[in-house]
C-alpha cells in the first residue's frame, strides 16, 4: 500500500480511534469510503474489546443486508478471523462479544436493546424521532464511553441532521466530512462520473462531489407520497429494468389500480453480470408473462433475458416523454424502498452557471 494510500485511510481512522464524543458524524461525498472505514472500525473494535454489544442499523433489512452487513461479513472473509453467526437473527459473535444487524422495519424490535457501539448506515433516511429512541438505547455499562455513529451522504439543509447536530454545536458532536478524493480505490470511471457533474449542475456538484449541504431546487417529481402497505388487489402489474455493473441494475415493480400507480423496488445492486441478473429476476418476478420494460441501451442483454423465458421487451427511451407522462400520474411508493425514494427526491433539471433551469436532468442517480 503506497504512503498516499495510508494517509488518506487515516483521516477516518484517526478521527474515529480519537474520537471521544458520544456522537460521531461522519458525512461527505458519494464514494468517499466512510462506510468502508467504518466497517473496519467496527471489526477492529469487536475483536479488541471484551464484554461490548454493537448494532448495526440501517432504515429498512433489504438495504442493511446489502449495504452494511454484508460488507462486514466480506470483511471478516478476507481477513480471516474467526466468528459465529446466527444468520436468523443475524447476530455474530466472538468471545464475549456481540455484534447485532436490525432495520427500523419495526422500531419494536430494539427497545430492548442495550449497546455499546451503535453504526446508522445512511443516516439521513432515519427520522429525528428514531434518533432519539436511538440514542436512549445507547446506555449499557461500560468502563469507556457509549458511541453513536452515523454515516451519510448529506442532503438539504434542512434536515433534521443539519439542524439538530451540526447547526447547533453540540459540545457531544464530533464530525468529520470527507470527499471522493479521500478514497484512492475508487474507479476513474466513477470519478470522472462525479467530476462531470460540475459541467452539468452546480448544486448537485457541491452536494455530491464535495459532500456540502445544500437545497436542492427545480426538483422534478413531486407528485408522489410515501406508504406503509399496498393495496390488496391490482388492475395490472408491470416491472423496469436498468441495465449497470458498476452503477447499480435496478428493478422497479409497478402496480396499477384505479389509474393511480403504485412503485415499489424490487432490485439496486452492483456488479451483477447479465447471469447474476437473470436469477435475480427469475427470484422476483414470480409470474413469467408479466411485463418487463428494460434500457433498450442493452440490446444484447434484453435478447440474453428473453431467451431465458422471461417477458422482456424495450422501453421507450425518450426522456422528456417519460417525464412529462410519469409526472402526470399520482405515484405511491412503499417506504422501504429507501434507493428508490433517494433517487426520485433528488432527480432535478439541469441549471446552467447563469442559474437558468434548462428542459434536461442531471444525469446522476436517475436508475
Amino acid at each position: 500500500m503506497s504512503e498516499l494510500r495510508v494517509k488518506r485511510i487515516r483521516k477516518f481512522h484517526q478521527f474515529l480511534e480519537n474520537s471521544k464524543k458520544r456522537i460521531n458524524l461522519l458525512y461527505g461525498s458519494a464514494g468517499s469510503g466512510k462506510s468502508y472505514a467504518m466497517a473496519q472500525f467496527f471489526v477492529r473494535r469487536f475483536y479488541e474489546g471484551k464484554d461490548k454489544r454493537f448494532l448495526v442499523l440501517r432504515k429498512t433489512l433489504p438495504s442493511l443486508r446489502i449495504t452494511a452487513y454484508k460488507l462486514i461479513l466480506d470483511l471478516l472473509r478476507e481477513y480471516n478471523l474467526p466468528y459465529h453467526l446466527n444468520k436468523t437473527e443475524m447476530l455474530l459473535s466472538f468471545g464475549t462479544n456481540e455484534m447485532l444487524f436490525k432495520s427500523l422495519d419495526d422500531p419494536e424490535k430494539i427497545k430492548s436493546y442495550e449497546g455499546n457501539y451503535l453504526w446508522i448506515e445512511e443516516a439521513t433516511e432515519i427520522t429525528h424521532e428514531d434518533f432519539l429512541q436511538l440514542n436512549l438505547r445507547l446506555r449499557r455499562k461500560t468502563e469507556d464511553i457509549n458511541q453513536m455513529y452515523l454515516t451519510f451522504n448529506p442532503i438539504s439543509k434542512l434536515h433534521w441532521i443539519y439542524q439538530e447536530l451540526i447547526e447547533k454545536e453540540r459540545d457531544d458532536v464530533a464530525i468529520l466530512h470527507s470527499t471522493y478524493k479521500d478514497n484512492p480505490f475508487l474507479s476513474e470511471d466513477y470519478i470522472k462520473e462525479l467530476e462531470n457533474l460540475k459541467d452539468q449542475d452546480e448544486t448537485y456538484y457541491q452536494v455530491y462531489a464535495l459532500g456540502e449541504w445544500g437545497v436542492l431546487q427545480n426538483i422534478i417529481y413531486t407528485n408522489y407520497d410515501l406508504i406503509d402497505t399496498w393495496p390488496g388487489s391490482f388492475d395490472e402489474v408491470i416491472y423496469g429494468l436498468d441495465f449497470g455493473y458498476n452503477n447499480p441494475s435496478v428493478l422497479v415493480e409497478v402496480r396499477i389500480k384505479d389509474k393511480e400507480l403504485y412503485l415499489r423496488e424490487l432490485l439496486y445492486q452492483t456488479h451483477l453480470t447479465n447471469e447474476d441478473l437473470i436469477e435475480k429476476l427469475k427470484e422476483l418476478i414470480p409470474d413469467r408473462n408479466s411485463y418487463i420494460y428494460a434500457d433498450p441501451a442493452e440490446p444484447a442483454r434484453i435478447e440474453e433475458i428473453a431467451r431465458a423465458g422471461l417477458n422482456i421487451h424495450l422501453a421507450d427511451k425518450s426522456v422528456k416523454d417519460g417525464i412529462d407522462f410519469v409526472r402526470r400520474q399520482k405515484l405511491h411508493i412503499l417506504k422501504s424502498s429507501v434507493n428508490l425514494i433517494k433517487e426520485i427526491s433528488g432527480y432535478k433539471y439541469k441549471e446552467d452557471k447563469d442559474g437558468n433551469v434548462l428542459e434536461e436532468p442531471v444525469k446522476f442517480r436517475d436508475h
